[in-house]
């Protein structure tokens, strides 16, 4: 990986921590995975990222609510050691999806960059356990 790559992947993921917030806030909703994924809450909504090595979803929740995701899209970044894949995730259905051979182990990084019609890009950073 060439330096200026790796310099911004690791800015956008400090970027991207900012804009998550407790899970304990005042929302007066649960942040629990509600898909059996890691969840990350941010500001405007919670992404759940489910991750396995043929497939990954990504989930849009609003306040307890699912997110319309007919018109939206993301890439994610995956990061494993020293290995980098970039995925597009394209709607399916309630979520999310990418189909294909991902290496999703222990300790690896994702950052996200959801794009939502007529939105700003969200984004945001999970690591898998």
């Amino acid at each position: 990986m060439k330096t200026p790559a790796l310099l911004a992947t690791i800015a956008l993921s400090l970027a991207a921590s900012a804009f998550a917030v407790s899970a304990k806030d005042d929302h007066g909703h649960d942040h629990k995975p509600m898909h059996g994924g890691i969840v990350v809450p941010t500001k405007l909504m919670d992404y759940e990222l489910v991750a396995k090595p043929t497939v990954i979803h990504l989930y849009l929740n609003d306040h307890g609510k699912a997110v319309d995701v007919s018109q939206a899209s993301a890439k994610l970044t995956l990061l494993s050691g020293t290995e980098k894949q970039e995925v597009d995730l394209k709607p399916a259905g309630n979520k999310l999806e990418a189909t294909g051979t991902f290496k999703v182990g222990p300790g690896t990084k994702v950052v996200a960059v959801v794009r939502m019609a007529g939105k700003p890009a969200g984004t945001v950073r999970f690591a898998l356990k």
